[in-house]
């Protein structure tokens, strides 16, 4: 059974159709309809799953998809899109990173240990849009009491001694501490009306903040065995907590004292438990470069400890098993892996058998051609063009790009794919990179007047670059 608030999570599934999916993913990545086809019957597969009958549920299984195609054609960007629209865990990581048992290097539960924190965080930033408010305004208050301190409280008169009275605005009589007390309300308020207009965040306050042990940190240095961070993390929970005091301005302060009060508001086991829930329900991993631990045993003369082995040890997690991380254990059984891989030198039968019935879905995205590149750079929200044509705006200039500029980029990039390593859509970062750079660099000092990139400026600027094989192998 899951819980109502990863019921919440599965329900916004309900309303994003396979077809709609596709729409969504179409808004930022060209072509590869196969590909978008596919992920999207897998993540509609999450929300049918949880209503099919109880009896059946957990025999459904999630069908694996291993994604074929060269570097720089979408691979990684849809697995992540897919991820951010569904609202699931998510982490990517690389195969050629994992060794196998027993040799130096991460082990493969590792990407399920990272699966868990990265839900983690996702869970605690819900649950902190929930209590902001009220966090902001206690936040307020200790400011308040760090800039105010409340008075201290008048020493009582000693018996028979005569007491002090003094008349308040309305004329009747009050003691010296409820007027002293008065005065600090009326000045707190007025504090609290500067604080809230941002005219306090230059002053500085003392705050009190949470002080990690030495220790922890000499445990914590790169190159530390794998779970070593687990050890840490159990072991600074034991120690005794320290604090010390620093002189911050308010403006740091508040984000000081905002985490304090997270801290509080929030049920770090509640939270703790959703998140590995939602893993176990709704979590995505994404195995990148997968072909580079497809091949024969053997193949160079011994065991190869990136290849045979790791898939090996892949095989359970991808099967379905329990991982234990310092959360507690977590199932793999319904998490969802995208594999992909350009698969150059070797091929998907090239994975063990096991392996390979693990991931019944295999989809070929098409290498990128110059009308692709045209696309690219036009209708993805977040095209390139649009990303430095923002970028120049903020120096107030207008940057536009002519139809016959894209398309002069998009024949370069295309062309210099085709002479050298082709590497996708990367290539348009290089020679948009390139075609901009002097306009970066001057735009500071040469006023505000419009920019128009179109074929002859292109031609003007990367001709010679695109033309010249050693220029072309160093720059582009």
């Amino acid at each position: 059974m899951t819980g109502p608030r990863t019921e919440q999570a599965l329900a916004r599934l309900a309303d994003l159709t396979p077809r709609r999916i596709v729409a969504e993913l179409d808004r930022y990545i060209v072509g590869q309809a196969e590909a978008k086809k596919a992920v999207a019957i897998a993540l509609r597969n999450r929300w049918r799953r949880q209503r099919a009958p109880a009896g059946i549920r957990q025999e459904i299984s999630p069908n694996n998809i291993i994604l074929i195609g060269p570097t720089g054609v979408g691979k990684t960007e849809i697995a992540r899109r897919l991820a951010k629209l569904s609202g699931a865990p998510f982490v990517k990581v690389e195969a050629s990173k994992f060794t196998e048992v027993g040799y130096v290097g991460r082990d493969v539960e590792g990407m399920v240990r990272d699966l868990v924190d990265s839900a983690i965080e996702m869970v605690r930033t819900e649950r902190e849009l929930e209590v902001e408010d009220l966090a902001n305004d206690r936040v307020d208050e200790r400011l308040l009491d760090l800039l105010l301190p409340p008075p201290a409280p008048t020493a009582t008169p000693a018996s028979g001694t005569d007491r002090v009275f003094v008349a308040g605005p309305e004329g009747n009589v009050q003691q010296e501490q409820a007027l002293a007390e008065e005065r600090h309300k009326r000045t707190r308020e007025k504090l609290k009306q500067l604080l809230r207009d941002g005219q306090l965040e230059q002053r500085e306050v003392e705050v009190e903040v949470a002080q990690q042990p030495p220790a922890m940190d000499a445990l914590s240095q790169p190159g530390a065995p794998e779970g070593m961070q687990n050890f840490t993390d159990m072991l600074a929970d034991l120690l005794p907590k320290r604090t010390k005091k620093r002189t911050v301005k308010v403006a740091e302060a508040r984000r000081i004292l905002l985490d304090q009060e997270f801290d509080k508001l929030i049920d770090l086991d509640d939270v703790i438990g959703d998140a590995i829930e939602r893993v176990e329900t709704m979590g995505i991993i994404f195995l990148d470069e997968i072909d580079k631990i497809a091949g024969q045993k053997g193949d160079f003369g011994g065991p190869d400890v990136s290849r045979e082995g790791v898939q090996r040890d892949l095989l359970p997690i991808v099967e379905g098993s329990n991982v234990q991380t310092r959360h507690g254990m977590v199932k793999t059984d319904h998490v969802l892996f995208i594999a992909a891989g350009a698969f150059h030198v070797s091929k998907p039968s090239d994975l063990i058998p096991e392996l390979q019935g693990r991931f019944p879905i295999r989809v070929e995205l098409k290498p990128l051609t110059e009308a692709d590149f045209v696309r690219i750079m036009t209708e993805p929200e977040n095209a390139l063009t649009k990303q430095y044509a923002a970028l120049v705006k903020a120096d107030g200039c207008e940057l536009t790009f002519a139809a016959d500029g894209i398309a002069e980029i998009a024949r370069i990039a295309a062309q210099v794919n085709a002479k050298m390593e082709n590497i996708g859509a990367r290539r348009l970062h290089t020679v948009m990179t390139t075609l901009l750079e002097e306009l970066l660099y001057e735009l500071p000092d040469r006023g505000t007047a419009p920019e128009l990139v179109d074929a002859k400026v292109v031609k003007q600027r990367l001709g010679a670059i695109a033309e010249d094989e050693d220029l072309r192998k160093y720059i582009l």
